[in-house]
């Protein structure tokens, strides 16, 4: 058996799941406005191994959503899988966040366009097929109405970025899941096996989250 730790810090959804072989058989997640990860991420972990009656010696690898996201959040998440992974000498997995995302969905056509809001009218956004595969690099977009122009299949978009755009993508091939809005743990499982399988593992001491753009610190007036 295979039981990976999956650890999904990037949005306000503080989120946290344990697979078997690659099927999720617990999962604790929580959105708040506030972000709480600091405090509840380590709790909801034993909180996970405790439900199945598992210990942290039996995990085999520990994951985390690498990004993009929210800076603070990112960094929660990626140093306690850091950390737990040094303890326990287990290899350390990296999830992209957007893809993660886009896999909330299931469609027979057209494309997957997940969205984590940035700021104002900017996302973090990627194009997956219907088969989650990738179509473009992340990016950070500022979306406008001239957003996707060139393409002309229907356009599923996800995510807490995409609600801000519904004023401008107007088009009928904008397709709005409102209920996805943020990424969880749940959808890391398969993700995170498929690598673990494959050995693709990251450098515990040196492995940093994508950020994709630079932390911004501001003042108030």
């Amino acid at each position: 058996m295979v039981y990976i730790l999956n650890i999904e810090t990037a949005t306000k959804n503080c989120s946290v799941s344990l697979s078997k072989n690659g099927q999720t058989v617990a999962l604790k997640e929580l959105s708040e406005e506030q972000f709480n990860h600091a405090e509840k991420l380590n709790l909801f972990v034993k909180e996970i191994l405790a439900s199945e009656s598992i210990s942290f010696a039996d995990l085999n690898a520990v994951a985390v959503s690498k990004g993009p996201g929210s800076y603070t959040g990112l960094r929660i998440g990626v140093s306690a899988a850091k950390g737990l992974c040094y303890a326990l000498n287990i290899p350390l997995i990296a999830v992209d966040t957007l893809a993660v995302l886009a896999e909330k969905i299931s469609i027979d056509s057209g494309m997957i366009v997940p969205m984590i809001d940035a700021r104002r009218m900017e996302v973090f956004t990627q194009m997956f097929d219907k088969d989650f595969n990738v179509l473009s690099t992340a990016e950070a977009l500022i979306v406008d109405e001239t957003a996707f122009a060139n393409i002309i299949e229907d356009i599923h978009l996800v995510g807490d970025g995409s609600l801000k755009c519904k004023t401008v993508l107007t088009d009928a091939k904008f397709i709005f899941h409102e209920d996805v809005i943020y990424p969880s743990a749940n959808e890391m499982n398969r993700l995170s096996y498929k690598k673990y399988i494959e050995n693709t593992f990251e450098d515990v001491a040196y492995f940093e989250p994508y950020y994709l753009k630079d932390f911004m610190l501001t003042t108030k007036k």
